[in-house]
């Protein structure tokens, strides 16, 4: 699948590197076709590392997709260059007035502050609330997982004893749900938070449905009745990412939760394998064909959650 992307975008290089098909602005242009139109509003510190992420797992259908990256209006990202966000992001303010296919919240490292006390909740609560008149459907990762499920549906997030950090498997318990077609009885997902919400709580909501648990009954992926995906952990990350964190919090004299089921033997001398991405495109992929294709209208102005 062609991704619309902006041109000089750094993404693009890496991506090209993998043979993944990217489609410059310019020539995208050129084709008399209407794209799907998929806003990523980054919360991420590491903005370039989620951008190729994402923008791989976006890329296993025949659909074109339009990419507008987002930041919010209201902060200001501190480990990105404001010429990097000039360049290639959009804030908030100013696709407001647009509507999109498909919307993807990121996570961020959040999960240890109450929503309120998080300096631009405000909008993104106005985001969220937004979404539902503007954009067909919206996918959640990690905090903004816990943080839509918080604020749509008063899910309140609870609290880990200690970083849930590592590979995991949760149990697919949904097969006919589309977003889970052709996933195995048990999938393997990143996680890397402080907090998480309780199953229960959620599967006494009619309008929520789990369809991945963990072992330990940690709901791993959750979706609504009006096209909201939740995943609460981290299907985008790259073989290194938990390893990058590891190194990174050991640098600065923490003592972080070593990651469960990642390195082989527990030896951080052997690189981690990467043991999700089937799992991850196929996710995405089904998110891009049975949630946003076959769902959004041809006129992007009626773009809304059903």
């Amino acid at each position: 699948m062609p991704i619309k992307v902006p041109d000089n975008l750094p993404a693009i290089s890496a991506l090209e590197a993998e043979n993944i098909f990217l489609m410059k602005e310019t020539r995208a242009l050129s084709q008399d076709i209407r794209p799907l139109r998929i806003a990523i509003l980054n919360l991420m510190p590491t903005k370039v590392d989620t951008e190729i992420q994402l923008m791989r797992l976006l890329s296993n259908t025949p659909l074109q997709i339009d990419i507008t990256l987002v930041i919010p209006a209201t902060h200001e990202p501190k480990n990105t260059s404001a010429d990097y966000l000039r360049k290639f992001y959009k804030r908030f303010s100013e696709i407001e007035d647009s509507n999109f296919d498909g919307l993807i919240i990121t996570g961020a490292p959040l999960e240890d502050r109450d929503y309120e006390e998080v300096d631009y909740w405000d909008e993104i609560s106005h985001i969220m609330d937004w979404s539902v008149n503007h954009v067909t459907t919206t996918m959640y990762i990690c905090w903004a997982a816990l943080a839509g499920l918080y604020h749509h549906y008063g899910i309140e997030k609870q609290d880990l004893p200690s970083k849930k950090n590592g590979i995991f498997e949760y149990r697919n318990v949904s097969e006919g749900e589309p977003l889970m077609r052709g996933i195995d009885q048990v999938l393997r997902i990143p996680q890397s938070r402080y907090a998480t919400v309780n199953t229960e709580e959620i599967q006494r909501n009619p309008r929520l449905h789990v369809v991945a648990v963990g072992l330990d009954n940690d709901p791993g992926i959750v979706v609504s009745d009006r096209g909201e995906v939740f995943i609460t952990g981290h299907l985008e990350y790259d073989a290194n990412t938990l390893a990058n964190e590891f190194d990174r919090d050991l640098g600065k004299g923490l003592s972080p939760v070593f990651p469960e089921n990642y390195y082989p033997r527990n030896d951080t001398r052997f690189d981690p394998p990467l043991t999700w991405r089937s799992y991850a495109t196929l996710i995405f992929t089904n998110w891009l064909n049975y949630y946003v294709y076959q769902l959004t209208p041809y006129d992007i102005k009626c773009a809304r959650m059903n």
